[in-house]
């Protein structure tokens, strides 16, 4: 049977096309829509024989991209539509309502419409790649992971707010943390790697960007919190600032809500400190000498070091440290100015390796008392999983 997996990111589409057979999970095609509401957007696929292609084409929203992944899969990898048994999507908040996986309902799709206002950007792509697939293929069933789930283990002491009790006994405001997906595959990988569970520092680098504490194969804090806004500088959001900051805003510079919370989740991060969202463009202004971008960079890496300086003090010590996602996996730049930072770990990179794209790989070198990793990470393999369990 074939399981389309969709991955919805603030400005991407990952997708992947599994054949399943004996719980053999084989790709036979996968690729990106990327750069979705940017200028320079494109479409990719890759067959299993390795044969590539790749479209430039305007891709103001999601809607238009999910349209071109069907396109391309048809041209190639499938002869119709009606060949995909089941289809699994990501949605990066369930809120106090999705521990799990669930399968696809009118309910289900509504409450993570309303659970928007906890992931303004991913949520209403997910709900738009819901309702496309409902639209395209009807009869098929779908899955919906949440980013949410894996981090359901964080105590307490980790997920509760410093405000009155009732803001989270009756308005469920709390930490939640997102890329549970991401943070969970690359843990389980990675304590393959050192050859135990451990102490494990997951940094998923994209223009979305969290960092997550595992302790024994468990959530034990994440960076983000009551929505994806909080934690690191990302490609267009804030992360963590003073929680002053939108109220003084909004009283001295007469903006409403809604302004400021457009200014916080899309005009800012990477885009309101150097004029870009895409770390590519940033590091290609890095590297020409922009001081802009120097900075930008410079407080990136900083934000990510504190964060994990801060885990490694929560979790009593760190065995290994993972980078993965859009940036955690193609920055060489980036990955190296946070583990120079991290010397005193009795930690070194290795300039080769982290040269290196494509496949797992140490980046430090040999006796390095905490070792660092590249961990591709396969959210849609595990996605693919559920909706296997849940609807086939």
């Amino acid at each position: 049977m074939k399981i389309l997996v969709l991955n919805s990111g603030s400005s991407s589409l990952k997708y992947q096309l599994f054949n399943v057979e004996n719980n053999n999970y084989d790709v036979i095609a996968k690729g990106l829509a990327e750069r979705i509401g940017i200028k320079g957007s494109m479409v990719s696929i890759k067959y299993s024989n390795g044969e590539k292609r790749s479209v430039a084409i305007d891709l103001p929203s999601h809607n238009e991209a999910l349209q071109e992944v069907f396109n391309l899969l048809l041209n190639g990898a499938i002869s119709s539509l009606e060949e995909i048994s089941a289809v699994g999507h990501r949605a990066v908040h369930g809120g106090e309502k999705f521990k799990a996986s669930a399968l696809v309902t009118e309910d289900v799709i509504n409450t993570i419409e309303e659970l928007s206002q906890l992931a303004p950007l991913h949520n209403p792509a997910a709900v738009l790649g819901l309702r496309a697939v409902q639209k395209a293929l009807p009869s098929v069933p779908q899955v919906v992971a949440f980013d949410t789930a894996f981090h359901q283990t964080m105590p307490k002491e980790a997920f509760l707010y410093g405000i009155p009790l009732e803001q989270y006994t009756k308005h469920q405001i709390r930490r939640y943390g997102m890329h549970g997906t991401s943070h969970q595959f690359v843990a389980e990988e990675c304590a393959k790697l050192i050859g135990k569970k451990g102490k494990i520092i997951t940094c998923h680098l994209g223009n979305g960007a969290s960092i997550s504490a595992v302790n024994n194969g468990e959530c034990q804090d994440t960076s983000m919190g009551f929505t994806p806004l909080a934690g690191v500088i990302m490609g267009t959001r804030c992360g963590d600032i003073d929680p002053y900051i939108p109220l003084h805003i909004m009283k001295y510079q007469n903006k409403t809500a809604d302004e400021v919370n457009n200014l916080l989740n899309k005009q800012s991060g990477m885009l309101g400190l150097t004029g870009y969202s895409d770390m590519r463009d940033v590091e290609a202004k890095y590297l020409e000498g922009d001081q802009n971008a120097i900075d930008a960079l410079q407080t990136y890496a900083y934000t990510i070091v504190k964060f994990i300086g801060s885990y490694i003090a929560a979790l009593g010590g760190v065995d290994a440290i993972v980078f993965t996602a859009g940036i955690g996996e193609n920055s060489p730049i980036i990955r190296k100015m946070v583990l120079d930072r991290l010397s005193y770990l009795d930690l070194s990179v290795n300039e080769e390796n982290n040269n290196k794209r494509g496949d797992a790989i140490e980046i430090t070198n040999p006796g390095s008392k905490v070792k660092a990793f590249v961990i591709p990470t396969n959210e849609e393999l595990v996605i693919a999983q559920d909706t296997v369990r849940l609807a086939c």
